[in-house]
């Protein structure tokens, strides 16, 4: 098969496991999102890595369908010394930046943007964000991902636009690569090579559900410190 058709084949793939999953995920109750979300929340903030971040990305929340990140995101930017990076869509090419929250009433204060996510204007009360990939930024220590499904093999279903995969492809190329960490509503955690994956798409470091939190035995392959455990460096 060719290249082509093997990448044409792929997509049909994606399309139709996304097409499957989302389905069900409109059938979820919200109160029973409300409690996976909250769940997995207090997993998140009682973990070493968390603890120890100093800059942390994590999305924001779709109005459904997915991990609802509105006590997350909270969490990270009433943390005395952390910083909170959002993702923000530049153009319709799949191009995303993260740009800096600078408070609390700044996070409740943003404005809906893509598919009803509220995104950051490029400043806040006359002050410029600094963005992720902005020579002078913080380093970022974790980045919380969503997903349409997630497997047990670390792979991850986006919604087909490949905003996360370019920018980490292109924020890791020139600062480094920070943790990947999935967050999966337990409707989206899928047996190990459920999810079709190509050469662009990366695999997560940790998946953390309502029920666990799943670590990726590469780490310990690279010889990295056990992530759950490990300290950052003041200079991260």
């Amino acid at each position: 098969m060719t290249t082509s058709a093997l990448q044409t084949s792929l997509r049909a793939q994606k399309r139709s496991l996304r097409k499957t999953i989302s389905a069900a995920l409109g059938n979820i109750p919200i109160t029973s999102i409300d409690a996976q979300s909250k769940a997995i929340t207090d997993k998140i903030c009682s973990l070493t890595i968390f603890k120890r971040a100093k800059a942390v990305s994590c999305y924001l929340s779709m109005p459904s369908g997915e991990v609802t990140t509105s006590s997350l995101s909270t969490s990270i930017i009433t943390h005395s010394g952390k910083r909170l990076f959002v993702p923000k869509i530049l153009n319709k090419d799949g191009i995303m930046d993260f740009f800096e929250i600078f408070n609390e009433n700044d996070l409740a204060t943003l404005p809906s943007g893509t598919w009803g996510i509220k995104e950051p204007d490029s400043q806040w009360e006359g002050k410029s964000r600094t963005t992720a990939l902005s020579a002078d930024s913080h380093i970022l220590d974790l980045i919380l991902l969503p997903g349409v499904a997630f497997d047990r093999s670390w792979s991850r279903l986006g919604h087909g636009k490949g905003y996360y995969d370019r920018f980490i492809s292109t924020y890791t190329s020139s600062k480094g690569r920070p943790l990947l960490v999935g967050l999966a509503l337990r409707e989206q955690l899928l047996d190990a090579g459920s999810v079709p994956t190509g050469e662009l798409d990366w695999k997560m470091d940790i998946i953390v559900t309502p029920d666990e939190i799943l670590v990726n035995p590469s780490l310990e392959g690279a010889g990295a410190e056990n992530p759950l455990t490990a300290q950052f460096s003041d200079s991260s």
